[in-house]
């Protein structure tokens, strides 16, 4: 289950208490105040993951609690501080405060962390000459998730026009396949292997029609995953399967990637002609050629016809952007 949304509950440690204690032996005249400090609570710390890919555990478990500070005992010891509590996050996590509605933190690095709720100081003990305190307690705070996804390129298209197929053909992701709008209900996420040495991560993002950016479909929830990649592969039913018409379908998701954000159908994009093994696709893609003044590539996602050439552009066209 792709998971991308989440809210959790943090809470820091309280600070320990500071200790009130006097100390007299047989030489001493007056008592000696010896009471040590508490020690200070437990941070709330959220760290980026590369092995993790969605926020489903986190559908399980919303409340998180770090370590509450020792309280500080006679001569002068002072308590120890308490344990932080780690939350593991994906790669592209953008952390909010719900409460207050402002982003407080964006991790897309692997090992980047950020400390989100603060222990609570420990409370000071009698050695100081000062009467004991009481510990300050932790911050606390409610928290919203939300995962945008890291990929070199992501694969978009209106239902049904083979992005699935695409997906599952020049990588090991296997998401499910069939011949009817909205089988896929999740982004997927692949890794190409163009050379040993050459990766790149490619995602299928679902449920784009139009109106998708006012939330028609599946779009509006996963339109935000196009973000962060680099390139599109922008994949065209050039047979029109269900009656569509390629170039209205291509004019039609530019559009709505430029009402979802301004400049995003200006990301860099490689169009792919689809289903070239079916009867009038070669028609449909000599018109679409010219009206579409662009570089195509022609493939057959069942079949494998063009998919080397096809990844081999893209490889390249992401080691021209990596220059940059």
């Amino acid at each position: 289950m792709f998971v991308d949304t989440a809210k959790i509950h943090v809470k820091a440690g309280d600070g320990g208490n500071g200790c009130q204690s006097l100390y007299k032996d047989r030489y001493s005249r007056y008592p000696v105040p010896n009471g040590g400090g508490g020690g200070r609570g437990g941070n709330v710390v959220i760290k980026v993951n590369e092995n993790i890919h969605t926020l489903l555990d986190f559908q399980y478990r919303q409340h998180f609690k770090a370590k509450k500070g020792e309280n500080g005992s006679s001569n002068n010891k002072k308590g120890k501080g308490g344990e932080d509590c780690v939350i593991e996050v994906p790669p592209g996590t953008i952390v909010k405060d719900f409460t207050a509605g402002i982003t407080l933190r964006d991790l897309t690095r692997p090992g980047e962390e950020v400390l989100i709720a603060k222990g609570g100081e420990g409370g000071r003990g009698n050695a100081s000459k000062k009467p004991a305190t009481e510990g300050k307690p932790g911050e606390e705070k409610i928290l919203l998730l939300e995962l945008k996804l890291i990929a070199d390129c992501g694969i978009i298209g209106f239902p049904n026009a083979g992005k699935s197929t695409l997906i599952s053909k020049i990588s090991k992701a296997r998401p499910k396949i069939a011949s009817y709008p909205f089988t896929t209900k999740e982004p997927v996420l692949g890794i190409v292997e163009y050379r040993p040495d050459h990766l790149f991560k490619v995602a299928d993002i679902p449920g784009l029609i139009e109106g998708a950016h006012q939330g028609k479909g599946l779009g509006d929830k996963f339109l935000r995953h196009i973000e962060r990649t680099r390139l599109l592969i922008h994949i065209i039913d050039m047979a029109g399967v269900d009656g569509r018409d390629p170039v209205s379908d291509y004019e039609s998701l530019n559009n709505e990637l430029k009402q979802y954000e301004h400049h995003l159908d200006k990301r860099h994009q490689i169009i792919v002609a689809n289903k070239m093994d079916i009867d009038g696709a070669r028609d449909n893609l000599k018109e679409f050629k010219e009206k579409i003044k662009k570089d195509i590539f022609p493939i057959s996602a069942l079949t494998g016809e063009g998919l080397e050439e096809l990844v081999e552009a893209v490889a390249k066209k992401l080691d021209k952007l990596n220059e940059r």
